[in-house]
C-alpha cells in the first residue's frame, strides 16, 4: 500500500467518527475509556489532526514542540477538570480550535513558536477538560490520562503524516483542507 492510500485511508476513518459535542456512555474503565475518547468526536479528531497538519510547515521547533504543547494542555484541561474547576464554554472553544486551525492551513500561516505554541496549548486545554469532565467515575484519572494520550498523539501524527504529504502538492490542496475544516469549524460553533 503507498504511503498515498495509507494516508488517504486514515483520513478516511478519522472522517467516519460520530458527531462529538460531549461523548460519554463509554466506561470501559480508566485507560481503555481514555483510549477510546478522542476517537468518538469528528470535533476531537478534527483539531488533533489539523494541528498536526498545520505543524509541518513551522518552523523547526514549533514543528518538533507541537505534539508536546498538544499533550500538555490535554493534560492540564483534565486536570483541571478533575480538581473541579469550570471552564465556561468548553464546547465552543472545541469548535473554534477547530475553525482556527483550518484557517491556519488554509492561509498557510506560519507563527513564532511562542505564539504557535500558546494558541495549540490553550485551544487543547479544551479538548483535555472535555475529555476529563467525561472521566467515567471510579476510573483512575493516570490511566485516564495515558489512555487519552495516546490517541491525541496518535491522531497528530496522522495529520502531520498528510500534512507532510500534502506539502509535495500544489498549495491550493492544502489550503481546500483548511478551507473545509474552517467551515466545519464554524458550523459547529453555529
Amino acid at each position: 500500500m503507498t504511503r498515498l492510500t495509507q494516508t488517504l485511508l486514515t483520513a478516511g476513518l478519522m472522517l467516519t467518527a460520530t458527531a462529538a459535542s460531549a461523548h460519554p456512555g463509554h466506561g470501559q474503565g480508566g485507560f481503555t475509556s481514555g483510549l477510546l475518547h478522542p476517537m468518538l468526536g469528528l470535533d476531537h479528531l478534527m483539531a488533533m489532526a489539523a494541528i498536526g497538519f498545520w505543524s509541518m510547515r513551522q518552523s523547526g521547533w514549533m514543528k518538533r514542540g507541537t505534539p508536546l504543547f498538544m499533550i500538555g494542555g490535554m493534560f492540564l484541561g483534565a486536570g483541571l477538570a478533575f480538581a473541579g474547576l469550570n471552564i465556561p464554554g468548553v464546547e465552543t472553544g472545541i469548535a473554534l480550535s477547530v475553525m482556527l486551525a483550518g484557517v491556519l492551513i488554509a492561509t498557510l500561516a506560519k507563527l513564532p513558536a511562542a505564539v504557535g505554541g500558546s494558541l495549540v496549548a490553550t485551544f487543547m486545554i479544551f479538548h483535555g477538560y472535555a475529555h476529563g469532565a467525561e472521566m467515567p467515575a471510579g476510573s483512575h484519572f493516570m490511566a485516564y490520562m495515558a489512555g487519552f494520550g495516546i490517541p491525541t498523539l496518535a491522531i497528530a501524527f496522522a495529520g502531520r503524516g498528510l500534512g507532510a504529504l500534502l506539502m509535495k502538492t500544489d498549495n491550493r490542496v492544502s489550503q481546500a483542507v483548511g478551507a473545509a475544516l474552517a467551515a466545519t469549524g464554524a458550523f459547529l460553533v453555529s
